[in-house]
């Protein structure tokens, strides 16, 4: 028997009806809509603690950045367009951005510093296409974060890219065996990403923000209960 096709959208299609008023989040992979599960607390905490202290170094920097509330990252290349945990703008890029005043969305390296994702433990799902759609299971978040973004962020040239793994959940290729919390940091040189891996009282080093005084354990102990 032969089983139908899950259609595709494209990302003017997915702006037009995503988000909509359910509350619910959505990314677009590759043409297929994503709807990304509730985060646990933990990793909200992490999300909150990053985005305040990065806040408060570019603004001790005077630097005209700032952290949206919700916004696109989409790569040229392809129908995906990504929603990550904390997301630095340059302001006085925006203007370059010629989908920023309609949907929210960049496209281009020199409006994005840096980029942080937080390795999640939920699993997203592929929505119902149709009212007998079972929604489909998909891969686990540190996939998406590792393998995927990763590909597509550096493809875009985006010049820092952060993976907060602080529950140790990423594959141990990526975070050691055994599996520990660990920060990577990757750097772009030369068109590729350079990984640079801290844990413990390791100091972040980012080319960003060069100053920034955090610790990995700092930012990982955001997110249990003291």
């Amino acid at each position: 028997m032969t089983q139908a096709l899950r259609k595709l959208v494209t990302f003017d299609e997915f702006v037009a009806k995503y988000p909509d008023n359910t509350g619910k989040r959505y990314e677009l992979y590759n043409g297929v809509v994503i709807e990304m599960p509730p985060p646990t607390g933990d990793h909200e905490e992490v999300v909150g603690f990053l985005a305040t202290k990065i806040t408060l170094e570019y603004s001790r920097l005077n630097l005209r950045y700032f952290i949206p509330k919700t916004a696109f990252v989409k790569s040229a290349e392809n129908e995906s367009a990504y929603s990550p945990d904390v997301l630095i703008l340059n302001q006085p890029n925006l203007v370059n951005e010629p989908l920023w005043k309609k949907a929210s969305t960049v496209t281009q390296a020199a409006s994005i510093p840096l980029i942080i994702e937080v390795v999640s433990q939920c699993v997203a799902r592929v929505p119902r296409v149709e009212a007998t759609d079972e929604p489909v299971r998909v891969s686990t978040n540190w996939r998406d974060d590792y393998l995927k973004k990763y590909a597509d962020y550096e493809e875009m040239g985006i010049p820092e890219y952060w993976i907060v793994d602080y529950a140790g959940l990423g594959g141990r290729e990526f975070i050691g065996n055994p599996k520990q919390p660990t920060i990577s940091v990757c750097r772009l040189e030369e068109g590729e990403y350079c990984i640079s891996k801290f844990r413990g009282d390791d100091r972040i080093q980012s080319a960003t923000f060069p100053e920034f005084n955090l610790t990995a354990e700092q930012i990982f102990s955001a997110g249990t209960v003291s």
